[in-house]
């Protein structure tokens, strides 16, 4: 753990316990000369204590993690009363200007951890936090949004039943679900927990839309994690119980055509269950969809045109 009571030394600053920043940190240009930087606030107490990160916009156009930071600054929830917070809105500044999960050379910078100084683009961006921001830091969250138009029920995943730590972190997010979660090659998460770092990913929502429900579940939430670390006042507990699932699938289109939901999100659909249908777009045929599992609706494809293959209902299944 790093010393919590030493200055931090971040894009040429000295920050010093009791001190509140907001620095840039340049990343790199855009073809027109146009300096690309990364807001980064960071909130130290004088007491001694853990480094929080709050990180959105990964993916550029996943904005219910951005939204949640913007408000928990706005607010000005974030002054910790022990230890420090350090709150990235947006990392992936090039994919938010262009309404894009994804740098300008097409690559995913969750998967180019830990990065390299003089490799892709995303690669950069990879690097530049984990020089920077990521010695600083002992936990996080990681705020994420359904890719395209898939939209995830509020939920947590984790990498459950192997560090205490982190089911604790996920415990006091207290997500309606919370999943376990293996670590994907080339993930922050997975650059962190090779660090001794405990991270965790909050989903809500879908690209380029806001959920306002699971933008208030974010909100709650990480002001639940910051008083389970010491650093925040209590918070009010969940509405409801959450529900731990360890094991989790996609159902995937067996046929292309145009894709009906029969359910919604967060609800329990039982095994052989008509969850939806597909049928050809010249009205000649149509077949009904049945679930070969029992579980809860956690992410559902809002998109009506679907190929082969194609994600269109994830089920987890309650432990």
């Amino acid at each position: 753990m790093p010393n919590s009571a030493a200055p931090f030394h971040l894009n040429g600053l000295t920050i010093q316990p009791g001190e509140q920043v907001l620095t840039r940190l340049v990343i790199s240009k855009l073809p027109s000369g146009t300096v690309i930087d990364v807001p980064v606030h960071v909130l130290r107490s004088l007491e001694p204590g853990p480094t929080l990160l709050l990180m959105g916009g990964m993916h550029g156009d996943e904005v219910n993690g951005i939204e949640t930071i913007r408000r928990l600054v706005r607010r000005e929830l974030l002054m910790p009363l022990r230890g420090s917070v350090i709150a990235i809105p947006i990392l992936n500044i090039y994919g938010f200007l262009n309404f894009s999960r994804d740098v300008p050379d097409g690559k995913d910078v969750n998967r180019s951890f830990p990065g390299f100084p003089r490799g892709s683009l995303a690669g950069r961006v990879a690097h530049r936090f984990m020089r920077e921001i990521m010695p600083l830091i002992d936990y996080g969250i990681d705020f994420h949004t359904g890719g395209a138009a898939r939209a995830n029920f509020p939920q947590v995943r984790a990498l459950l039943g192997v560090e205490p730590e982190v089911d604790a972190l996920a415990a006091a997010f207290a997500a309606p679900f919370t999943l376990h979660a293996a670590l994907r090659v080339g993930s922050l998460r997975e650059a962190a927990h090779s660090l001794g770092k405990r991270i965790i990913v909050y989903e809500t929502g879908e690209s380029l839309r806001l959920d306002e429900p699971g933008i208030e579940e974010a909100l709650a939430g990480t002001m639940r994690v910051l008083h389970h670390l010491g650093m925040g006042p209590k918070a009010p507990p969940p509405a409801r119980a959450g529900i731990v699932c360890r094991r989790h699938t996609w159902l995937r289109a067996r046929f292309a055509g145009l894709f009906r939901s029969h359910v919604e999100n967060g609800q329990f659909v039982e095994k052989g269950q008509i969850y939806g249908s597909i049928a050809d777009p010249y009205g000649q045929q149509s077949v009904r969809l049945e679930s070969p599992v029992s579980g809860y609706v956690i992410g559902l494809n809002h998109m009506p045109v679907v190929n082969q293959g194609d994600a269109l209902l994830h089920i987890a299944v309650p432990e």
